[in-house]
């Protein structure tokens, strides 16, 4: 807060704006009461508004607080010059330069104490309008005026306004620059012309009106107060001169890193680390070499290294989510087994609880999924699977089914590729009564073996025992295509157009029509044939235009739509 009001402070009088400088550098001396460089940025600003005593008290206070800071002794030296005691301003600006002898501003304060302190003859005509120069309202006068307060930025125009304050008599020598000639009329408030126009001289000294009266001379020229820059210690210095380094020392692993010289790139990233230890991104870099070499536990050590010193700083918690990402896909790339996943994906959900990132959600599930896939591999043993079955078996025969399907479960997490578990397991469920799991397994055995017959077999009677008839004869059938004299596919045929053609023939209860009814209402294909506009313009043509419907049935596949509604009860012929 205190650099903040010091920040404005240092604005506001860069602007010219000298009590709110003041003020600012006020709020700030209240929050940092022992800060040397707010008491003299203060005593400038007091010195710009002529209340040199205040500028004194500040100086000497400045001087206490830091008596081997040359800047305080210029300080002291300016405002000793504006309360005209020439003889303290050069003792103070003397000792400043025994401090540091090679201070510019000290030397141009000593000399300026030395002129004021020699006795003057009587100022010439050039002199006297130099001596607008001199005056404590010049600087702000420029800084306020729109046309000339850009003059400041220029190093050479104010080189030019000092050498005239030092000696108001080298005024003439600069008068063929356009913009002394603009300060000038700034000053003397008149429009001048300057000596690339013409003019040998200022065109005040040419006109009819009577020149400006001359100002006595005041006892010391007044200092040229500037604001003081954030006092920054040696250690602190050293600090931001070392983080500057380190930063290039980053890029240039960066750019190593984007060409693959990874070495180059470790190097860079140490040395980074090396000069600035309060930024962990240097650390985090690193890591992702060592990952991109394969080196997995060095990544392993860099990124827990990062984490803690992340956590001491108060790092950004983006930050350590990507070094334990990091941390996480080493530990991915070393595992051997599916224990070892387990720091892998608690690494993950670490770093997720710190940023959730979706590339560190993709890795956790890829890591889950990997976890998986070799426990089942481990899990895998043939032999025993088979003993698994044999036990299931057993018990099915013992009209067990619970117990059967504990086995055939365990069967298949040893060996999740055989088909006759599955074959066994949907009997199993059939006998339950579950017949969404038992129709999920037939298909699971057909699918890993569509020649095995007994799937199809087991597919069909669950089928059935769901009343979806049409459904189960097509599994039938598709069996027959495979083993054409079995009597288990062959019997489900005859049982299934039993009651296709019971319901064709309308034999069916009101009660049976409408679970048909319902239970075909539910599914999908029905719904599709229903919605279908051809299907449903000769649903319209069966009851209204037998002739046209004729037309209709000739076509294998509107033939084939219609036997799905008369075995689902939708539609009933009579």
């Amino acid at each position: 807060m205190a650099d903040e009001a010091k920040a404005k402070g240092n604005a506001a009088f860069a602007a010219g704006r000298f009590e709110e400088a003041a003020q600012h550098f006020t709020d700030a001396i209240a929050l940092a009461p022992d800060n040397h460089v707010l008491y003299s940025n203060r005593s400038a600003a007091y010195a710009s508004l002529h209340r040199y005593s205040e500028a004194l008290a500040d100086a000497e206070r400045t001087v206490a607080l830091k008596p081997d800071w040359a800047k305080g002794y210029s300080r002291l030296g300016a405002a000793h010059l504006g309360l005209g005691d020439s003889a303290k301003a050069i003792a103070a600006y003397e000792k400043g330069l025994t401090l540091e002898p090679s201070n510019e501003a000290l030397r141009s304060g000593l000399a300026q104490a030395r002129h004021a302190a020699t006795p003057r003859r009587p100022a010439s005509g050039a002199d006297a309008i130099g001596k607008v120069f001199q005056g404590p309202e010049l600087w702000s006068k420029i800084a306020a005026d729109p046309t000339t307060r850009g003059y400041l930025d220029q190093p050479d125009f104010v080189q030019m306004l000092r050498d005239v304050q030092r000696n108001p008599s080298s005024l003439n020598n600069y008068l063929s620059d356009q913009r002394m000639v603009q300060v000038l009329s700034l000053m003397l408030n008149i429009k001048l012309q300057s000596q690339n126009n013409g003019a040998s001289e200022p065109a005040a000294t040419q006109s009819t009106s009577p020149p400006p009266k001359q100002q006595p001379e005041a006892k010391a020229r007044e200092p040229e107060p500037e604001p003081e820059p954030m006092d920054v210690t040696e250690e602190e210095k050293g600090r931001k001169e070392r983080k500057a380094a380190a930063q290039k020392e980053k890029e240039a692993g960066n750019a190593a890193y984007k060409k693959k010289d990874f070495e180059t790139a470790i190097q860079h990233y140490t040395k980074a680390m090396e000069l600035d230890d309060e930024d962990i991104s240097y650390i985090t870099n690193r890591a992702a070499v060592y990952l991109e070499m394969g080196k997995y536990d060095e990544c392993i050590k860099d990124c827990d290294k990062a984490v803690e010193r992340g956590r001491e700083l108060h790092a950004d918690f983006k930050m350590i989510s990507r070094a334990l990402t990091r941390k996480g896909t080493a530990l991915a790339k070393l595992a051997k087994s599916s224990k070892d996943y387990d720091v892998a994906i608690e690494t993950f959900q670490k770093a997720l609880t710190e940023h959730r990132n979706p590339d560190t959600l993709k890795k956790l599930n890829d890591a889950e999924r990997a976890k998986k896939e070799l426990e089942q591999q481990e899990y895998y043993d043939p032999k025993l699977a088979d003993e698994e079955r044999e036990k299931g078996n057993e018990f099915f025969k013992q009209q067990k089914y619970p117990e059967a399907v504990k086995h055939y479960t365990e069967a298949l997490r040893r060996n999740p590729k055989d088909p006759r578990v599955y074959s066994n397991r949907a009997a199993c469920y059939t006998k339950l009564g579950a017949m969404p799991e038992g129709l999920k397994d037939a298909e699971k055995c057909i699918e890993l073996d569509p020649t095995f017959s007994k799937g199809y077999t087991r597919k069909g009677a669950i089928q059935f025992f769901m009343k979806e008839y049409d459904k189960a004869l097509e599994t039938y059938q598709a069996g027959l295509k495979l083993d054409p004299n079995n009597q288990e596919l062959l019997d489900g045929v005859r049982r299934c157009m039993q009651q296709i053609n019971k319901a064709n023939r309308g034999e069916l209860s009101q009660e049976e029509l409408k679970e048909r009814q319902s239970k075909a209402m539910q599914d999908p294909e029905i719904q599709n044939i229903l919605k279908d506009p051809i299907m449903q313009q000769v649903l319209t043509d069966l009851q209204e235009n037998p002739k046209a419907a004729q037309a209709h049935l000739k076509n294998p596949g509107v033939m084939q739509k219609i036997q799905k509604l008369v075995s689902s009860g939708i539609v009933q012929m009579r």
